[in-house]
């Protein structure tokens, strides 16, 4: 008898294979740290550096802030571009857009009760001009 697999197409590897070549947990989960560490004390140098120009500091901090998160989003939250990833990328879309939702209702709604509610002044000049 011959030993012919009909469960794989010709190009696909046996999972054995494919386990044997696939890294760790332990250390994708390692790189993911090592590298979230490196960002974080860069971040650090970044900030408190007088090496960098004043108004570049927030730049290079913005930069550093959203590597970070594509960090966590690769190597913690597993978000590829695979397509057994289409409902992690779905939730965490809509996630987003219930942050922003919240964020900008609440800095509108300060907003318009700061316009609103003004408090009378407690300087007697203005009391007198007001009468």
């Amino acid at each position: 008898m011959t030993d012919v697999r009909y469960d794989l197409a010709p190009g696909d590897i046996p999972s054995e294979e494919r386990q044997r070549w696939a890294p760790s947990r332990a250390l994708v989960y390692s790189i993911g740290l090592l590298v979230a560490l490196v960002l974080t004390v860069t971040s650090f140098w970044v900030a408190n550096t007088s090496l960098l120009w004043p108004g570049g500091v927030g730049l290079g901090l913005a930069v550093l802030a959203i590597a970070q998160m594509g960090i966590h989003l690769v190597f913690f939250l597993h978000i590829t571009t695979g397509p057994d990833s289409t409902n992690n990328i779905l939730a965490l879309a809509f996630g987003l857009i219930i942050v922003f939702v919240v964020v900008a209702g609440t800095i509108w709604i300060v907003a318009d009760l700061n316009d609103n509610m003004l408090m009378p002044s407690s300087d007697p000049m203005n009391m007198l001009m007001q009468r």
